[in-house]
Order: C-alpha cells, then sequence, then structure tokens
C-alpha cells in the first residue's frame, strides 16, 4: 500500500507520517528532508542555489541517504549525518529554490520511486499525491492556518536546540513566502490532489490527525 501525505510547509506531515508508519509497519519516507539535504550539499560546496548543473554533479559526487538509526530517520551527505543541518533556518530559507530546479526534482522523484518499490510506504511531501506516487492507494492533504505553522515551527527550532531570532510574525512571514514559492513553481507545484482527502490540523492535535488519517487508511484497506 501507498499512502502519499502531502501539505505545506509545518502542516505537521512528517510528524504524524512517522507515528502512522510506526503502527502499521510501513517504511517512512520524508522526501521534504531529500531537498534540504540538497540545499545542505549546495552550501556545503560553496555553490549559487540556483545552479542546477553543479548541485547535481555535487550530489552524484556525495550521495544523499536515508538511513534508520535506533527508529528514527536519519539525513546523510556522503557518510556525515545532516540530520539537525537540514533543519536550520539558512536551509529552510532557500530550500525553495533549490528544489524547484527541474533536474533536482527529476533526480529525487526517481529516488523516491525506487525507495518506495513494493513496499507499504508513507511518504510525505507537496508533490508526492500528484507526481511522485500518483497511483497511491491514500492521499492526505494537511492544511493550517499560517500562524500556527508558524508557532510549531518556532517550537520545533527549540525542541532541536536550534538558535533562532526571529518572532512568530517573522517565521510566519516565511511561511507564506514558501507557500507561495512552493504553489508556484513550474515543476510539480504544491497542490491538492483531485482524489485527495483535506484535513484541517489548526485546532487538532497530533493524536486527532494520526486517527483521522487512519481510518482513511482502513477505508481504503476494507476496498482492497
Amino acid at each position: 500500500m501507498q499512502v502519499a501525505i502531502d501539505g505545506p510547509a509545518s502542516a505537521g506531515k512528517s510528524t504524524v507520517a512517522k507515528i502512522i508508519a510506526q503502527k502499521l509497519n510501513f517504511i517512512y519516507i520524508d522526501t521534504g528532508a531529500m531537498y534540504r539535504a540538497c540545499t545542505v550539499i549546495a552550501r556545503d560546496n560553496k555553490l549559487d542555489y540556483g545552479d542546477e548543473a553543479a548541485i547535481l554533479a555535487a550530489i552524484d559526487r556525495v550521495g544523499i541517504e536515508l538511513r534508520s538509526v535506533n527508529g528514527e530517520q536519519k539525513v546523510y551527505a556522503g557518510n556525515k549525518d545532516i540530520s539537525l543541518a537540514i533543519r536550520t533556518p539558512t536551509i529552510s530559507a532557500n530550500v525553495s529554490q533549490v528544489s524547484a530546479l527541474a533536474g533536482i526534482r527529476t533526480k529525487m522523484v526517481s529516488l523516491q520511486r525506487q525507495m518506495a518499490g513494493k513496499v507499504d510506504v508513507i511518504m510525505d511531501g507537496r508533490d508526492i499525491g500528484t507526481t511522485v506516487l500518483p497511483n497511491a492507494e491514500v492521499k492526505i492533504f494537511l492544511v493550517a492556518s499560517p500562524r500556527s505553522r508558524a508557532e510549531r515551527r518556532l517550537h520545533d527550532f527549540q525542541e532541536r536546540g536550534i538558535k533562532s531570532t526571529k518572532t512568530v510574525a517573522e517565521i510566519e512571514h516565511d511561511i507564506a513566502e514558501r507557500d507561495y514559492k512552493d504553489s508556484h513553481r513550474k515543476v510539480s507545484p504544491l497542490k491538492k490532489a483531485p482524489d485527495a482527502v483535506e484535513i484541517d490540523t489548526t485546532t487538532m492535535s497530533i493524536d486527532q490527525v494520526v486517527s483521522a488519517i487512519l481510518a482513511e487508511i482502513k477505508k481504503s484497506q476494507k476496498k482492497l
């Protein structure tokens, strides 16, 4: 079974996807982490975030890998754990530019489909239900108000020990800009698949969102 969870930044995709994957023993793939890894590679190699050819060459040279370490997904560029680096404000501010590059998306989508293979998988991102796994049995589109997403982002920074001098209002502005870039890019823009179930998580707890998605998965399993 393939479960696709899409939605804008900080709508809660990764959090609930990880929980559901554990509950159902599915493989979890965080596609956003892969694009963030591309951005870290570009930064570490001092490349312009718009230089598609150079970034692709660096990715081929270094490699991106998702590993399960003590039950937690870690992101590696080469043999270097960049799981924390990909969540820093600098990377968050530039990942939209890198992920909009057609060559980068083609490469990552190919990797994501290979990872999905023939296993039960839950994958989250922005174009999973529309591009990466268009035949997924379950498609979810999570949304939430910009303010609530900004508050979650700031909380996430604090939880990870990432220093940020920005206020909630400033983070909210950044998120709104990211939404615009992601939904207006030429290649695989952020949008809800016609057959996706939309869930507004603004006032929902994590457990409530998980329960809502599990209910959709159970519905689909009964049809199979």
